[in-house]
């Protein structure tokens, strides 16, 4: 199988130097604004520029797929659910949408493999109904996962055509914090015990079943874990397959991406290995109460901007962190330098003169 992405060039390395050049110039004590500060660097490093431009469009895509897995007792929620979110983030009620308002990005969603019918808005990238039951089935055929490549890639393109400098990816599906699950634990090398979370809340019962799901889909797993398109096709689906590609393109094209939860984040760590050196062009909007996610980040070496005890999915915790994140951008970019302010710096200080200690 092939997948068409290469090595991906970093972010650039003057641009940031010149950011941490100026940081040191403002009108603040040396890295007395924390992390806001290694932040707007990286804006900067991504951008090519300091100081570096407000995000002017930036967008989420919310991919949405439903699994075979979720009819077998591992979510709390029928599969119905999916699709009857995806009309609801149509009409502007979802989280994701309230939560897009105030961040200033725009909301659009991708069905990529829905169990049902969905607006044709949404649906022209559309591979197949239902990702199959991976804990006793592939995912997706050849080409159903060459085909759910092909769309990621294609709706990056098109956001980032559009005029997207900033890309959000969200996640929508009944069931999908299991095959996230499988990644995370197949990469990480991790028991499924200590990488399974609630999820949408299952009790113990169904809790336990998703550990036996997990573990029965990472034993079919292990196999093809060396080859990441084999992997999403065999242990994931078509919405991971499509989110890595979407992720490796947007690297590929030099834009910024904020990764949301542990759905998005599985992906990512596919797409790393999609296109090496992409992991350089994400952040990592938050932490997940979901275990494996806290594994993601660390395989990913990935330092979430904030941790609220969030694990909603859609792409709530990447926007919770953006205002943050435009916060960095305003600092580098509007603050004045002490020579513009006219404000002495600490060097410029004149040493107290040391008392007479013979008096």
């Amino acid at each position: 199988m092939t997948h068409g992405f290469g090595p991906v060039a970093p972010p650039d390395a003057q641009s940031r130097a010149t950011a941490e050049r100026r940081q040191a110039q403002l009108t603040k004590p040396g890295g007395a604004l924390g992390r806001l500060e290694e932040l707007g660097n990286w804006v900067a490093a991504c951008q090519g520029l300091c100081p570096p431009k407000q995000f002017e469009r930036a967008a989420v895509v919310v991919f949405a797929g439903d699994h075979g897995v979720a009819r077998h007792g591992v979510s709390a929620y029928p599969s119905e659910v999916t699709a009857q979110m995806v009309a609801n983030f149509l009409g502007g009620g979802a989280a994701v949408n309230a939560l897009a308002a105030v961040a200033g990005a725009a909301v659009r969603v991708a069905d990529i493999s829905v169990d049902g019918d969905t607006d044709p808005q949404v649906s022209q990238h559309k591979v197949r109904r239902s990702s199959g039951a991976i804990d006793r089935a592939d995912a997706l055929t050849d080409e159903e996962v060459q085909a759910a490549l092909a769309a990621g890639r294609a709706i990056a393109d098109e956001e980032i055509d559009a005029g997207a400098d900033l890309l959000i990816v969200g996640d929508m599906g009944i069931g999908n914090t299991t095959p996230a699950t499988v990644l995370v634990a197949t990469l990480t090398d991790t028991e499924p015990v200590a990488a399974v979370g609630r999820g949408t809340g299952v009790d113990d019962a169904g809790w336990a079943r998703k550990v036996a799901a997990i573990r029965d889909a990472m034993r079919r797993a292990r196999p093809v874990v060396k080859d990441p398109v084999e992997l999403l096709r065999v242990a994931a689906g078509a919405d991971f397959a499509a989110m890595a590609a979407f992720l490796a393109q947007a690297a590929t094209r030099r834009t910024p991406v904020i990764l949301d939860g542990v759905v998005v984040t599985a992906a990512a760590m596919v797409a790393e290995d999609l296109a090496a050196g992409a992991s350089a062009w994400w952040l990592a909007g938050h932490r997940s109460t979901e275990p494996a996610h806290s594994l993601a980040l660390k395989h990913l070496r990935l330092d979430p901007v904030i941790d609220l005890t969030m694990r909603l999915g859609e792409g709530s915790g990447a926007l919770a962190a953006l205002p943050i994140l435009r916060c960095a951008v305003a600092v580098l970019a509007d603050m004045s330098t002490f020579a513009e302010a006219g404000v002495s710096t600490a060097d410029a200080r004149s040493a107290p003169t040391p008392p007479d200690l013979r008096k």
